[in-house]
């Protein structure tokens, strides 16, 4: 699993799927066994899983930083040439 994303995911769903799978076969309360499953998921997730955590978060920045594709170099290159002919 290369992406960071489905890494994560599957990580954090696993956590709450073995959390709701184990309350539910000691007979909980299904509404209590969710929630209860759903804030220890989280809790784990904040302690145990920083490091997939901030490859995801690294992942958004890239992506919203994104500045030197093709189309970009080509209108920089373009408005260059433009500002140098009316010069």
């Amino acid at each position: 699993m290369n992406n960071a994303w489905v890494k994560y995911l599957v990580l954090r769903i696993g956590t709450f799927a073995a959390f709701l799978t184990v309350m539910l076969l000691l007979q909980f309360d299904p509404f209590f066994a969710s929630a209860t499953s759903a804030v220890l998921a989280l809790a784990i997730s904040l302690i145990f899983f920083s490091k997939q955590r901030d490859a995801v978060s690294r992942t958004i920045y890239e992506a919203r930083n994104k500045k030197n594709d093709s189309d970009t170099d080509a209108e920089d290159v373009a408005g260059d040439s433009a500002e140098d002919s009316r010069s």
